[in-house]
Formats: structure tokens, C-alpha cells, sequence
């Protein structure tokens, strides 16, 4: 996936009460047919069309859209992943998930080039002692 910045620096969303599919691609740095796309696969994702079935979403949305890129393009979603993630709230956010009530995880977020195997590694001991101790 090239030319994909981090999360962290997208532009801030500007106080309007709509946006174009042009507007929002840039604003989430996703192409216009993977909007279409994510608007087949999520059904929280709405826009309104108007006149010749032109898109226009709201800001509410175009955060959504930029929570659905966070997932799959930063923390390695799979859409169906992702999907059930925003379906069922998955107890807080991927940065903080909790296993009933336990003490919070943390993920590490892949290098652009791949995933760090030792950080995975080690997450994935933490998981397993947080499992054996319930």
C-alpha cells in the first residue's frame, strides 16, 4: 500500500455539514472506488446521494471512514475484522482492549515495511498469562 500516511497526520476535518467524495478521499487518504467499495461492506456508512447519485457525507461519517482506515490499514484488519469490530463495539479501543475486566493490552503498530514479530511475539505472551491466570 504506498503513499499511505499514518493516521496521525490527516488533515483536520473542516466545519462543514457535507463533503464530497473527492473532499473525503483526501481527507482520509483513501481512494474514491475503496470508499464505494467500504460503503458495500459496512452498513453504517450512508451517504446521502443527491442529484445524479452524486455522495455527500457527513462529518460523522467521514470520522467512521477514517476509524475503518485506522483498522485495516494501521492495526492489520481484515474487513470482516473490522466490520465485527465496529458491530459490536469490542469492549473500548484497539489500543486498550480489555479481556473481562483485565488489565489493558497494548499494540504495537507495524513498521511500514512489515510487522515487528518480536513486539507480536511478546504481545502474544502477554495474552496467553492473562488467559492462564483467569
Amino acid at each position: 500500500m504506498e503513499n499511505l500516511k499514518p493516521s496521525d497526520v490527516l488533515p483536520p476535518i473542516p466545519a462543514k455539514r457535507y463533503f464530497t467524495i473527492g473532499e473525503v478521499s483526501e481527507l482520509c487518504n483513501v481512494k474514491p472506488h475503496v470508499l464505494r467499495y467500504w460503503e458495500q461492506e459496512f452498513a453504517q456508512l450512508k451517504p446521502i446521494k443527491r442529484r445524479g447519485n452524486r455522495r455527500y457525507y457527513q462529518h460523522q461519517e467521514v470520522i467512521l471512514i477514517r476509524r475503518i482506515r485506522e483498522l485495516l490499514y494501521d492495526y492489520g484488519f481484515t474487513i470482516s475484522g473490522a466490520r465485527n469490530h465496529l458491530i459490536h463495539g469490542l469492549q473500548g479501543q484497539v489500543d486498550g482492549l480489555s479481556v473481562q475486566g483485565g488489565a489493558p493490552m497494548e499494540f504495537s503498530r507495524p513498521c511500514s515495511g512489515g510487522v515487528d514479530v518480536t513486539a507480536l511475539r511478546e504481545e502474544l505472551k502477554r495474552i496467553i498469562a492473562l488467559l492462564e491466570a483467569k
